[in-house]
């Protein structure tokens, strides 16, 4: 997986990537490069095998605070309807390459985290936040619908419907308090610990069956659209083909010997 990417910060050690937009001095927004240059890279992710899991973290302090006013808001507002229609797909495409990575993604929240930042943040596998964070779906502040990038969707499946419905309806900032009790955040430790803990989380993860872990985001996502009873069949063939791999034999020998587990994702 590279790691010389151009419009965002990624470092790759010991299975982990970790990624950090690169605008600080203007709390990290998002351009049209740095969408497209996302998107590519989630999409080959799901073909490296050497990549364990991700950790999306601030820089400088924030988060991201959404899409850059000068760079994009105000080139849309003179864009005819396919074009539009062309860059709203694109960043729905980087959730959705985010969903289909079949690598846990942890978001590491500090500061500022805004309209795609906080798309980014919701579509994360994981969400830890400081203190200081504040989380705002603002799209409704500018005049947009609360529609953007799956917020209708996964948003309540987080937080609840009525939950979500105010904060798309109104657009305010949810803090790192609130954000834990809804269930947003996982967890909440200092500024000075939060990516230390994303590291722990992260490197467990990686430690962990590779493949049984790409199983579970699947079936997390897929499972979505399933009743009940289909999801059970899906999930019958999906552990029966994990029971196939070496993952699980090495577990039971483990087990067997009284030793720790060494998975290797196959």
């Amino acid at each position: 997986m590279r790691s010389n990417t151009t419009h965002f910060k990624c470092r790759i050690e010991d299975g982990v990537a970790q990624l950090a937009l690169d605008r600080p001095d203007r709390k990290n927004p998002l351009t049209f490069e740095s969408y497209a240059e996302l998107r590519d890279w989630f999409r080959e992710l799901s073909y490296d095998d050497g990549v364990k899991a991700v950790i999306i973290g601030p820089n400088g302090g924030n988060f991201s605070s959404g899409g850059d006013v000068h760079d994009i808001i105000g080139p849309l507002t003179r864009m005819n309807m396919k074009d539009l229609l062309a860059f709203t797909r694109m960043t729905g495409d980087l959730v959705k390459a985010m969903i289909g990575c079949g690598k846990p993604i942890i978001a590491a929240v500090d500061g500022v985290c805004a309209g795609a930042g906080a798309i980014i943040a919701m579509a994360s596998d994981l969400r830890i936040a400081a203190p200081e964070a504040k989380v705002a779906f603002l799209f409704n502040r500018v005049g947009l619908a609360g529609c953007d990038m799956g917020a209708c969707a996964i948003l309540p499946r987080i937080i609840g419907q009525g939950r979500a419905a105010e904060l798309l309806y109104f657009g305010r900032s949810m803090s790192a308090d609130e954000g834990e009790r809804w269930g947003f955040f996982n967890r909440i430790v200092s500024q000075a610990e939060l990516m230390t803990t994303a590291q722990d989380m992260a490197a467990r993860i990686a430690s962990g069956p590779g493949f049984a872990n790409m199983m579970t985001k699947t079936m997390l996502a897929q499972e979505w659209s399933m009743g009940l009873e289909q999801a059970i069949e899906a999930e019958a063939q999906a552990q029966a083909i994990c029971m196939q791999g070496q993952d699980f034999r090495r577990a039971y020998d483990a087990f067997v010997a009284k030793e720790k587990p060494v998975f290797r994702g196959d």
